[in-house]
C-alpha cells in the first residue's frame, strides 16, 4: 500500500520545501549551523545513518532508487523520518556526484558533548586541516584502527558533504569532538593526563618507529601545506616524525595520519 501512495506523489519541483532545504544545507555551512542539519548522499552512508540511529529526519529517494532499494531501506525504523520519492531528473539536479545512486538524506547535527577519555586511550588532533577529503579519510581510518577519538581544531567543516561522504559512514561511529579553542584543547588533555605528540618533519624529532607510548596519547596532525605551527608543536609533550627514504620530506596529511595512528595502536597491543 505504501508503495503506491509514495509513487503517486512523486516530487518533481525543485521548489519543494524539503528539496530547497536539502540544497541549502548541501551548499552552505551557515545554513547547516542555522538549522542544525546536514545532508547525506549515497546508499551505504544512508544505511549507516539508519543502522546507527543517527537522527535521520528525511529520507529522499529517486523513483529509480525507490524501486531498487526502497524495500530494503523502508525496513528501518522510520517513525521520526519523513520519506519522499522524487523524480530521477530532480535527483540528478540535487546530486553532488556524477553517478548518483539516487538516495539522499537529511540528518540532525548531534549536540556537542564533553570528550570521554578511556584508559590508554588513543586520540588524533586534526589541527588546521582544510581538505575535506583528507579529514573524511582520516576519520574513516581512525574508525578502522580503533582510535578512541578525533579532535578537530580550526579544521574544515565536519558536516560538509565531501567530508561526510569521505568518511564512508565512520562519522556515525567514531567519537568526534570539535574544539576550536587551542588553550581549552590543551587544558582538556592536561586534566585528563593525555600526553601529546606533534607530528613534524624535523630530522631531530623522535622517529615514530622508536616511540613507545604508554597511557593516554594524542597525536597532532597539521595543515596540508604548512604542517603544525611551531608554537603548537612546542606546546606538545614531544615531537615525532615519520622516517622517509631519499629526498622525500613530506606525506599527504591523510597518509601521514594513517601511519601515525597505526603506530599508536600497534604499540598499544605489544
Amino acid at each position: 500500500m505504501e508503495v503506491f501512495v509514495l509513487l503517486d506523489n512523486i516530487i518533481t519541483s525543485k521548489d519543494n520545501p524539503v528539496i530547497k532545504l536539502y540544497q541549502k544545507l548541501a551548499s552552505s555551512k551557515k545554513e547547516r549551523l542555522q538549522y542544525g542539519l546536514f545532508v547525506l548522499e549515497g546508499l551505504r552512508i544512508t544505511e549507516d545513518a539508519l543502522r546507527e540511529e543517527s537522527g535521520l529526519s528525511h529520507l529522499i529517494m529517486t523513483k529509480q532508487a525507490y524501486e531498487k532499494y526502497g524495500a530494503e531501506l523502508l525496513q528501518a525504523d522510520l517513525r521520526d523520518t519523513k520519506t519522499l520519492v522524487i523524480s530521477n531528473e530532480l535527483g540528478n539536479k540535487i546530486a553532488s556526484t556524477n553517478t548518483t545512486q539516487g538516495v539522499f538524506g537529511i540528518c540532525r547535527i548531534p549536540p556537542e558533548r564533553e570528550p570521554v577519555f578511556t584508559d590508554n586511550g588513543r586520540y588524533a588532533v586534526l589541527y588546521g586541516l582544510q581538505d575535506p577529503g583528507n579529514v573524511g579519510m582520516i576519520i574513516r581510518t581512525a574508525d578502522a584502527l580503533g582510535i578512541d577519538g578525533i579532535f578537530l581544531c580550526g579544521s574544515c567543516d565536519l558536516y560538509s558533504p565531501k567530508v561526510i561522504r569521505s568518511t564512508m559512514g565512520s562519522v556515525f561511529r567514531e567519537n568526534i569532538y570539535i574544539v576550536n579553542d587551542t588553550d581549552r584543547l590543551f587544558e582538556l588533555f592536561s586534566v585528563a593526563g593525555v600526553e601529546t605528540s606533534a607530528a613534524v618533519i624535523d630530522t631531530d624529532a623522535l622517529r615514530i618507529t622508536s616511540y613507545r607510548p604508554e597511557g593516554r596519547q594524542a597525536v597532532f596532525i597539521g595543515n596540508e601545506g604548512n604542517g603544525l605551527p611551531r608554537d603548537i608543536a612546542l606546546r606538545c609533550t614531544r615531537r615525532i616524525t615519520i622516517p622517509m627514504n631519499g629526498t622525500i620530506n613530506s606525506l599527504n596529511a591523510a597518509m601521514a595520519a594513517g601511519i601515525l595512528m597505526w603506530e599508536l595502536c600497534k604499540k598499544q597491543e605489544v
